[in-house]
């Protein structure tokens, strides 16, 4: 019997992947992964709301008791320290707005507990994610497809996934839509069928990510200048990592007219801010790239791209520097394209692959 260890978040999604392939008649093993020490949930949870709570681990247990197989948590707090709560916080210093969910899918869930499965006797990992994971048997290369329900797909979190990685990973929901986890959830009777889903960065669930830097790394924000496009200053901003490429709201200045943050430069310690016309731009560059369904693009390729998750795919054309970069050119114009965020390629429903914006 194949044997698969299920990432179990304590929610509905993870859960019933689990069940689906307990039905599908393999060796399940849940594990649920504990990412913060104990000092980080206890400021996490001010808020009253993070994964990693006892109650997910809770509700997690009971699943897995419920469906008769066994249930661990895995302690990877430090891996997530240093690779997503860090590197967010150093990202942020550094004038860039990065995505930690796709960084934690690369150090932690892929890497870190696909390792400790392999160890443990496992063929596969297995997580609640909306994508498909394919074998096209012309090329010889794994595909990351989207999934049957486009309103949850997941696939821009997950582009930085390498082909061994994607040959141990199964995404039993891909097929499904978000309406029939649940009404499988509930026919089943597990306790979270009706659990809302989160939506919220884990470790910064208040939202105020300036003050987790701040409280996590200890750093001193200086203040600084807003400047126009043409470097004039307009007023005093409360420190660089307030601030992200777009944001209208809660600038702390009156310019009797709507003002948008266009640039930051951590150099000069200033923020630009423009029109909502100056936040346009055709062309980007993506470095450390990972390419899925081509090991290289050869010549330009036309292709679909998105900057930020939320984003709807725009058509463009990329092409593959010298050095390994991708340069982007999209047909229209895109709004607030922001350093540090992934552009994600695909092909239709395949993802080609992606990298981060710089």
């Amino acid at each position: 019997m194949k044997k698969v260890m299920v990432g179990m978040s304590g929610g509905v999604d993870s859960s019933v992947a689990a069940m689906l392939l307990r039905e599908q008649g393999w060796e399940v093993m849940g594990v649920t992964l504990k990412l913060f020490s104990d000092e980080d949930i206890s400021e996490a949870q001010k808020e009253g709301k993070t994964c990693c709570a006892l109650s997910d681990v809770m509700d997690a247990r009971e699943v897995a008791y419920k469906l008769g197989f066994e249930h661990l948590v895995f302690n990877f707090k430090d891996n997530f320290r240093e690779h997503v709560m860090k590197q967010f916080a150093d990202s942020y210093l550094c004038g860039r707005t990065p995505n930690p969910c796709i960084e934690c899918n690369r150090h932690v869930k892929f890497d870190k507990m696909l390792r400790r499965a392999l160890e443990l006797g496992y063929d596969h990992i297995a997580t609640g994610h909306y994508a498909v994971n394919e074998y096209d048997e012309k090329t010889g290369r794994y595909l990351l497809k989207r999934p049957a329900d486009r309103s949850k797909d997941q696939t821009y979190v997950l582009y930085s996934l390498t082909q061994e990685q994607l040959s141990h990973t199964l995404f039993p929901l891909g097929g499904l839509e978000k309406s029939q986890v649940r009404e499988l959830a509930e026919k089943a009777g597990l306790v979270n069928s009706d659990k809302p889903d989160s939506q919220d960065i884990c470790f910064v669930p208040d939202g105020d990510y300036a003050g987790f830097i701040c409280r996590f790394t200890g750093a001193d924000v200086p203040e600084g200048d807003f400047v126009d496009m043409d470097g004039k200053v307009l007023g005093r901003h409360k420190g660089i990592i307030n601030y992200t490429v777009g944001q209208r709201k809660h600038l702390g200045i009156s310019l009797g007219k709507p003002a948008y943050v266009v640039k930051k430069d951590i150099v000069t310690n200033t923020v630009t801010l423009g029109d909502e016309t100056d936040l346009y731009t055709k062309t980007l560059i993506a470095d450390d790239v990972n390419l899925i369904s081509v090991s290289e693009i050869k010549e330009p390729m036309r292709v679909t791209a998105k900057t930020r998750y939320s984003q709807k795919d725009q058509p463009a054309v990329a092409v593959q520097l010298d050095d390994g970069r991708i340069m982007l050119e999209f047909d229209q114009p895109q709004r607030a394209v922001t350093s540090g965020q992934a552009a994600v390629l695909y092909d239709g429903d395949i993802v080609v692959g992606g990298g981060t914006i710089v």
